[in-house]
């Protein structure tokens, strides 16, 4: 007997009904937020086949999708479907400078994952994304409204500049950082990161927030990488005054 999924998203859950589809965006059975960026009519679950199915009905905008562990990830763009095959599924998408995320659970069982991340068959696997340690508190810096939700909902991208000034590093430093990491992430085959032709997307910042948590790639724990940055620029910007005051205070002969 297949059971009806359920959705949550802040804090609230909602009944998926067979006879229709279920639909989610702007003006919607799921009214996510009243953001003009957002689609009023984004996603939608339906059962087909005696399968449920989660389609991108939009015309614009892409949703990251991904397993409760993280290890299957999927991109879903305009006119694309797949199927709710995990008792939980995760959603993330972003519209305008907002990212909203919410869970399906559909108490199917149809694949399950383990963790385990290579083969023992011989076979070539993409192994875990190894980021540097400015990298990585990049990406927490830019997923941080989302990282500290208790539950799936909605969270603010911050502005490059805004980052930069935060984390003590110049525009240019912030821009070189943020290519290298999603240039990684482009040669591992993540989409959406580049725009084509050597262009790089101008929603990146926004894809990468998706990635980073729908995957785990960064995660709460890594919020802890903010507090000592901050630490670490207080105590530069401190001895930088100390000098200041050091050199002012000698007097010319």
């Amino acid at each position: 007997m297949v059971t009806n999924p359920r959705i949550e998203f802040c804090g609230e859950w909602y009944d998926v009904a067979d006879d229709e589809p279920f639909y989610i965006g702007r003006d919607a059975d799921l009214v996510i937020d009243e953001n003009p960026f957002l689609h009023r009519r984004f996603l939608a679950v339906s059962r087909e086949n005696g399968l449920w199915w989660l389609a991108n009905v939009g015309t614009l905008l892409s949703a990251t999708v991904s397993d409760e562990s993280g290890q299957v990830q999927a991109w879903l763009a305009p006119n694309a479907r797949l199927p709710l095959v995990f008792p939980t599924l995760n959603v993330l998408f972003s519209a305008g400078s907002t990212t909203y995320d919410f869970a399906i659970h559909s108490h199917s069982d149809y694949f399950a994952t383990s963790q385990l991340t290579s083969a023992s068959t011989g076979e070539t696997t993409v192994g875990p994304i190894h980021l540097t340690t400015s990298q990585r508190l990049l990406v927490v810096a830019l997923a941080e409204d989302i990282l500290r939700q208790n539950s799936p909902g909605r969270g603010e991208i911050p502005a490059s500049a805004d980052v930069a000034a935060r984390l003590g590093w110049t525009q240019t430093a912030f821009n070189r950082k943020l290519d290298n990491v999603c240039d990684k992430l482009d040669r591992h085959g993540v989409q959406g990161l580049r725009g084509g032709r050597g262009k790089l997307a101008t929603n990146r910042r926004a894809r990468l927030v998706e990635y980073a948590v729908s995957t785990r790639l960064v995660d709460a724990d890594d919020l802890i990488l903010l507090e000592r940055n901050a630490a670490e620029v207080e105590a530069a910007a401190a001895e930088t005054d100390d000098e200041a005051e050091t050199t002012g205070s000698i007097e010319p002969s």
